[in-house]
Formats: C-alpha cells, structure tokens, sequence
C-alpha cells in the first residue's frame, strides 16, 4: 500500500509517518506535503493508495483538492479537529477520520479498515455525500446508511422517522422503504443533531416536518402524516412542544 500524507503541521506529518513505520512496515510512503498545490501534484503523478487529508490547508480545504481529483479512486483518511463543522458531515457520510490530537491506536484503526478491500463505488457514493452536506453550515443534507448489503445515500429530508431496536436502528422513509443499520440511535440523535430530526423518546427520532399534530391523551403522542402514532416520554415533551413551535414560527 502507498500512502500520502497532506498537513500543513509538520509534526503531525512527522508524527503519522513515525506510527506508520513502526506498525506497519510494508506501508510506503510516497509524499509528505503541506499544502493543496503540492498535494495535487503528487496524487495526480503517483496515484496513492491511502491519503491523509488535513480538513484546513494554507491555500484552502482538503475537500477543494478532492473536487479537482477525478475519479477519486483511492481511500482518504481526513485529519480533523472536534470543533470543525466538517467533522459532522464526514460522519454522517460514513467516511474515516482521525481526530487531533490522535492517538496511535486510533490511526491504527483508521489503517487497519484502509487495509481492507475498497469499494470505489462506495467511496465515491460517500464523498457525494460529503459535497452536498458542506454545501450549508445550516443542516445535514444527506446521510450514508450501511446494511449489511449496501450503503444507501438518503436524504435527509427522506427520513420520516427512525426506531431503536435494541443495537440496531430502523428507518422509515418517505415513498413506504425501510433501511436497518446495526448502529444505535443514540449514535444517530448526535450526527443528525440540527437537522430535523428531533428525539421524541427514548426509542424514537421524528423528522420534524413529517409532524401533523400533537395529541395530548394517552401520555402524548404525535401524529404523523404517514398515519403512524409516535410516543413523546414526559421528559423530552416541553423540548418536542418548544421545536415544533419553532418549526412552525421560523
């Protein structure tokens, strides 16, 4: 496997090629490089097999320099920080990243899935997902969801509602389709924070726009405009109440 590493940090540079020459010996690098300039040269001469891709670069972003690469035909490791506003849409769109600082297992990981077989088709459909959610800072436009068959790109504005079941989660869509993913929905009330979709109960996130009415009896409950009831817990039913109102007066 060749690798590439752009960041604009020679110390993260310095740090990632270190770990990659302890553990993984077979590893060659082909460049260690700084900004988006020198990256493009490279990546268009040498073609590498595994990138490394700082989100902020001196002469613009790391998502600038895969626009002008195409097909992407390689897997792309991001180098981010917690704060960015990226962080949130590499995660929805199912691609690796490690997080400065990182540490050494934490790149070992990020390797180690690298090291398995690649889907390019994959990648391409997440690095789709990837441009549409930076089109806005405002919300997350689309979402990867991965089934034991297919990575699935939805949209958002799709997604009617989704359910836990027990590790899993179900989905329901617009247009009548189910999706289930082996990932809690605890893990998706974080990534679709802010983007219409609201948790209602413990076990249930509603898409807010797909929200007809609120009804008071049997504990409260909403109805949606599928036809589906959905419980609302004691707990969250002031923040369900102060979303809507949101929603409605925005």
């Amino acid at each position: 496997m060749n690798v590439t590493i752009v960041d604009d940090n020679i110390s993260v540079r310095k740090s990632i090629i270190a770990l990659l020459r302890d553990s993984f010996p077979e590893i060659s690098i082909i460049a260690s490089v700084g900004t988006i300039g020198k990256a493009y040269e490279v990546i268009t001469k040498h073609r590498p097999d595994l990138l490394f891709l700082d989100v902020e670069l001196p002469d613009g972003t790391g998502f600038e320099l895969l626009k002008k690469i195409t097909p992407v035909n390689f897997k792309v490791i991001f180098i981010t920080g917690h704060q960015e506003y990226a962080l949130g849409a590499i995660k929805v769109s199912a691609l690796d990243f490690i997080l400065k600082p990182f540490e050494p297992e934490e790149l070992r990981s990020a390797v180690e899935k690298a090291r398995e077989a690649i889907n390019y088709d994959e990648e391409q459909l997440k690095l789709q997902a990837l441009h549409e959610n930076l089109q806005s800072e405002k919300s997350l436009k689309r979402i990867i969801l991965h089934t034991s068959d297919h990575l699935h790109l939805i949209s958002v504005s799709d997604i009617i509602r989704a359910e836990a079941d027990s590790n899993y989660t179900r989905f329901w869509l617009s247009g009548g389709n189910r999706i289930i993913v082996s990932r809690t929905i605890k893990e998706y009330d974080g990534l679709l924070s802010g983007s219409g979709l609201i948790r209602v109960h413990q076990s249930h996130l509603v898409n807010i726009i797909y929200i007809e009415k609120f009804v008071k009896k049997d504990g409260g409950y909403l109805q949606l405009k599928d036809g589906t009831s959905v419980p609302v817990s004691h707990n969250l039913k002031k923040q369900v109440l102060e979303a809507i109102n949101d929603y409605i007066y925005e």
